[in-house]
């Protein structure tokens, strides 16, 4: 049975507008592309342990580029990559020097990509599980959650310590049985209450009971008399972090109005992702300064949503793409590579791509652009550089009056 107070709880969580409810959940358009590169990710993982190149180390892997994109997904993930870290002193995760053990893994992965029911997914963790591979338990649930969020949800201390709160359980954080047990009663529960088929909304319920955001009644004393300074710290931290995000918003917004003029001085035409058309920047919505639709037809339905939400496009009058911008916010800049790189690969033309990024960013755009995984795509380091806002900013009125095409971005884009 679940809380008698949970009606009170989910009201709370809905109604707080500093919630992981609005701030991740709701209204985090990087949380939907997640799920694209995730998948996608996830086939590179699986091929690179089928062809015996996956390597044995989690830093400069595919595995990593997967779990990077998971941890960026706002703070009910942060921490998703520290249990698949290599710990060589642990032999943990036994799946980078034990060959046997990185095939399993790498079947289990893709039997769980390409199921089709819950069963199936429900059998491959069975099995897994019955292999006992050191350092692999339920932290794979994060990944299994991208593939089937309506099936599985994600798993964590703080979501952990919330459903035991919650349900009066001791479920403990290592064990793939009580994971499945986990996932029975939030299942049952959100059935009842009907929050979202997507479990990722239960989930972060859980993962406000469990970091003391949401307090239930009974421990109302209890936290009151122990904890009521750390949960005022914990409260501080999400609403500094949720104005922090507003401003990221509003810098997000003005790089786009920024490329957007330029682009249409430039005489090209633009598009602004999709999903940001309603967005405002100096009083006026940027989808005035857009296409209406993206003139892109001949590209399969599955490219075409994903080139759709890049940030900014810039098309020539035969609207082929001349160019591509990834506006990036503080957790972004790895998946916005990745979103360029599989532009470049999906279209199947020259085309320039850039990163647009905060300044204070700078140095972590060039160790992201550094990674192995980057360095041994050519292709990608020849067409990839990084604008930075300061310049953008600065030099935007300039390049629209003396500018007449993509190259009046030469000397303020940069590269690694």
């Amino acid at each position: 049975m679940a809380h008698p107070e949970l009606d009170k709880l989910i009201g709370a969580y809905i109604h707080d507008s500093e919630s992981v409810y609005h701030t991740w959940f709701m209204n985090n358009e990087d949380r939907l592309k997640a799920f694209r590169t995730i998948k996608k990710g996830l086939k590179k993982v699986i091929s690179d342990i089928e062809n015996e190149t996956f390597g044995n180390d989690f830093k400069g892997s595919s595995l990593e580029t997967v779990i990077t994109a998971i941890s960026e997904q706002k703070q009910v993930f942060e921490g998703a990559a520290h249990p698949f870290f290599w710990k060589p002193k642990l032999r943990i995760p036994d799946i980078y020097e034990n060959p046997e053990n990185q095939l399993a893994f790498g079947r289990f992965l893709n039997a769980c990509l390409h199921a089709k029911n819950e069963k199936q997914v429900f059998d491959e963790i069975v099995k897994l599980d019955q292999l006992k591979i050191k350092g692999l338990g339920p932290a794979v649930a994060n990944i299994i959650y991208f593939l089937h969020p309506t099936l599985f949800p994600p798993f964590n201390t703080a979501i952990v310590r919330g459903f035991n709160a919650l349900f009066h359980k001791k479920i403990k954080l290592g064990s793939w049985m009580a994971y499945l047990e986990m996932r029975e009663d939030i299942l049952a529960t959100n059935r009842q209450v009907c929050l979202s088929k997507d479990l990722g909304a239960f989930a972060g319920l859980l993962f406000e009971i469990g970091s003391g955001r949401l307090i239930l009644l009974e421990n109302v004393n209890a936290v009151l008399a122990a904890e009521n300074e750390k949960r005022v710290k914990v409260l501080k931290k999400r609403h500094h972090q949720v104005l922090d995000d507003q401003i990221e918003e509003n810098a997000h917004s003005e790089m786009q109005y920024h490329l957007a003029r330029l682009g249409q001085s430039l005489g090209y035409h633009v598009w602004i992702a999709q999903n940001d058309h309603r967005r405002e920047f100096n009083g006026k919505k940027l989808g005035e300064y857009s296409l209406s639709v993206l003139p892109l037809t001949h590209l399969k339905k599955s490219v075409f949503d994903t080139v759709s939400l890049i940030d900014v496009l810039w098309l020539n009058q035969n609207n082929e793409i001349i160019s591509g911008f990834e506006v990036e916010k503080s957790t972004s800049i790895y998946s916005g590579i990745l979103r360029l790189y599989d532009l470049s690969l999906s279209v199947g033309q020259p085309c320039k791509l850039f990163l647009v990024a905060p300044d204070k960013r700078e140095k972590e755009i060039k160790a992201q652009l550094m990674r192995p995984s980057f360095v041994k795509e050519q292709s990608l380091k020849s067409i990839m550089s990084y604008l930075l806002f300061s310049d953008l900013q600065c030099d935007c009125d300039a390049m629209c009056k003396f500018g007449t095409n993509i190259s009046i971005l030469d000397p303020i884009a940069k590269s690694v």
